[in-house]
């Protein structure tokens, strides 16, 4: 299973902080980030592609492994010549490479992380099941993954209360909030696999 997720209330929450005052990294993950990490904890989840930069993901407790972070993340820095990163509290500015370490928050007209981007178009391309959360599915090229999961044969899955270009090519549609399903639906899967809590 394979997920492609930006929420528009953590966009709404983020921009109120920032209205506040208060920092984006007191954010805290919400019901769909801890359903998210559940199917992480059951072998359901492959692998999560993310255009959110808000940490929540890591700090909900996904492993780095199955994440790509495709815009970058507001508490990592990234080196430019290996791409590593590191996180920002570690105080460094320096890769071990040598090479000055940045803010790995991707800005508009800046090319998204090579590793990232390109594990994400071979998850894409090896899924069974491509569920889209949150996403308008407008922002290129992180909306060009779903098709690549359809040509693949996956089933495409969204859940987003707006409309999206691959709502036509969906087999399952949710207009609700992320929140609002992904839980309800790890319960069932519980149930299903005989995994009662």
């Amino acid at each position: 299973m394979h997920y492609l997720e930006t929420d528009l209330e953590k966009r709404i929450h983020t921009l109120a902080q920032w209205m506040y005052g208060a920092p984006l990294e007191s954010a805290e993950p919400n019901e769909g980030h801890r359903a998210i990490v559940e199917l992480q904890e059951m072998g359901k989840l492959q692998f999560l592609i993310s255009q959110n930069v808000d940490n929540l993901h890591l700090k909900s407790g996904i492993r780095k492994e199955l994440l790509a972070e495709l815009h970058g993340n507001i508490a990592k820095l990234r080196c430019k010549r290996c791409g590593m990163t590191v996180n920002r509290s570690a105080g460094r500015d320096v890769c071990r490479c040598g090479r000055a370490l940045v803010r790995s928050v991707v800005d508009f007209g800046q090319s998204l992380p090579e590793r990232d981007l390109a594990l994400s178009f071979t998850h894409s391309r090896k899924s069974d099941l491509f569920v889209v959360a949150g996403s308008s599915l407008v922002v290129t090229p992180a909306a060009n993954m779903p098709a690549e999961a359809l040509r693949a044969g996956a089933k495409l899955v969204i859940i987003n209360r707006g409309e999206t270009p691959f709502d036509p090519h969906t087999h399952l549609r949710f207009h609700e909030k992320t929140g609002d399903v992904l839980p309800r639906a790890v319960k069932r899967l519980k149930r299903l696999m005989g995994l009662f809590e």
